[in-house]
């Protein structure tokens, strides 16, 4: 009997273990749940200030501190780390609220995130400034991007906010159009950039929006999402004629926003507010490139109207999405002018560091290094930045062009058709 029953606790061992391990392969959300979190939790709780000391994230203590410390508490007077205010845990990982003491800044805790990711025992360590003085660590316990899932209930914060991203904190990366309405995304064959215009267009499909495709490969990538788009534009010389009119439309706007006395669309009253547009460019370069010296006044005339756009159409709700492999001086006049315009940047698997820095070393130079170090076996995953200096590493969802275009036959229905577009419906 002893004997059956050493077996059957060996057996529930054995299960027990393989159910976790299968879990940490298989569910990582739920072995860190059960495993991961309470582990972590405790290790940071009792090794944070030895950390914090090693790390050299301390000051030493105020005179009057000191002396308490010394002649009341008859302690040995130690150096100050940051104080935890808030130790909230996720599905994902930790998220720990500190206090900075003073003589510590934000960039101080951010280039000590690789010595606290390994002290800790995390995947990922990220730091956000909260507000003055206080910091969040945003903790990650395993590869979010590994096998990426958006969270089902999302909060809808904006008009124009779309999210098409998982960042390597488990945060959603949103495409807020008002507040970065005009942006790049550069990556090489096979880097997963189509996977990303597929996703935002799929989550735009879904906003009352004007929808204007730019594909002079033919329409080859933009012809199926149709039934979503206002206006396409297939080959140069249509694109160039679309430019025309967008240009046209933007100065009707100004005149409309003059006259109510409001200086954004938005102020508009939603009556007489004219719907917003979304210009996507498929493969930016085209735009640029010519097979002929008689077609370089066309050229010349596009970019004009694009680094217009980009400058000035904001105010009047038009905004610009430009993809593509390679962007830079290489490709004519005004392409560096247009560059600049684009606030927004997400820089996929590149082929050679200067196209990660056409797109990134004047907005983030910090995260070059990132970029060279994607796989070519994770297609998806990129670096966004903006103009703050900040970046995060952030991968796709994985969705067909089926199931794009799926949603956007679904929505439908949503396609406005202003008659200044009507010469350009697919």
């Amino acid at each position: 009997m002893s004997d059956l029953t050493t077996v059957t606790e060996v057996a529930t061992l054995a299960a027990g273990a393989g159910g976790l391990g299968y879990a940490k392969a298989r569910a990582p959300r739920v072995y860190w749940s059960l495993v991961g979190l309470p582990v972590t939790w405790g290790r940071f709780s009792l090794t944070y200030r030895s950390t914090m000391e090693v790390c050299g994230l301390t000051v030493q203590p105020s005179g009057m501190r000191a002396f308490m410390t010394r002649n009341m508490a008859r302690r040995e007077v130690r150096p100050v780390p940051a104080k935890v205010r808030r130790v909230s845990p996720t599905s994902t990982g930790l998220r720990v609220s500190l206090r900075l003491p003073a003589g510590l800044e934000p960039a101080d805790v951010a280039a000590a995130t690789e010595r606290l990711r390994h002290a800790w025992g995390v995947r990922s360590v990220t730091v956000v400034e909260a507000r003055p003085g206080v910091v969040e660590l945003r903790m990650t316990g395993y590869d979010v991007l590994a096998r990426v899932r958006m969270p089902r209930r999302r909060k809808q914060s904006g008009p124009m906010v779309v999210p098409v991203a998982l960042r390597e904190d488990g945060t959603v990366f949103c495409r807020d159009f008002r507040q970065v309405p005009h942006a790049l995304t550069l990556g090489a064959n096979q880097s997963g950039k189509s996977v990303y215009q597929r996703n935002l267009i799929a989550g735009l499909a879904r906003l009352p929006v004007g929808l204007i495709g730019i594909d002079c490969k033919r329409g080859v990538e933009q012809t199926r999402y149709a039934p979503r788009l206002s206006a396409l534009a297939a080959t140069p010389q249509i694109a160039s004629e679309l430019l025309d009119v967008l240009v046209g439309e933007m100065e009707e706007r100004f005149d409309l926003l003059s006259a109510h006395g409001v200086s954004d669309v938005w102020e508009l009253p939603a009556s007489v507010r004219p719907v917003p547009l979304v210009v996507l460019i498929d493969e930016v370069a085209e735009l640029f490139l010519v097979s002929a010296k008689k077609d370089e006044e066309r050229r010349d005339r596009m970019v004009q109207h694009l680094v217009r756009l980009a400058q000035m159409a904001r105010a009047v709700g038009i905004y610009l999405e430009a993809c593509g492999q390679r962007f830079g001086s290489e490709l004519g006049k005004g392409a560096t002018m247009l560059r600049a315009q684009l606030t927004g940047r997400v820089v996929h698997r590149v082929n050679d560091l200067q196209t990660a820095e056409m797109g990134l070393k004047d907005i983030a130079p910090d995260a070059l290094q990132a970029v060279t170090r994607i796989a070519p076996n994770r297609p998806g995953v990129a670096v966004a930045g903006d103009t703050s200096g900040g970046w995060s590493l952030i991968r796709t969802p994985e969705m067909s062009s089926e199931e794009a275009v799926a949603i956007c036959r679904e929505f439908a229905r949503l396609t406005p058709e202003p008659a200044f577009l009507k010469p350009f419906r697919p």
